[in-house]
């Protein structure tokens, strides 16, 4: 069965992003200011994005205790 284009970029790009993983993380920054969110945890990775989630929470805690 033919993938539809849809299909065939979103497989490409992801076949990319595991090819490149040391520039995942410049590329996410970039996306994240042109694209969205999806692209941004995308390319970040399920450890990525756990270590920004993981940032992020610190940070809440650090500014509600100072």
């Amino acid at each position: 069965m033919k993938e539809s284009p849809e299909r065939l970029r979103e497989r490409l790009r992801q076949e990319e992003l595991k090819r490149n993983m040391g520039a995942n993380l410049g590329g996410a920054a970039n996306r994240g200011n042109a694209g969205g969110l999806v692209d941004l945890v995308n390319s970040l990775g399920w450890k990525g994005f756990g270590i920004l989630i993981l940032l992020l929470i610190v940070v809440v805690v650090l500014v509600r205790l100072f």
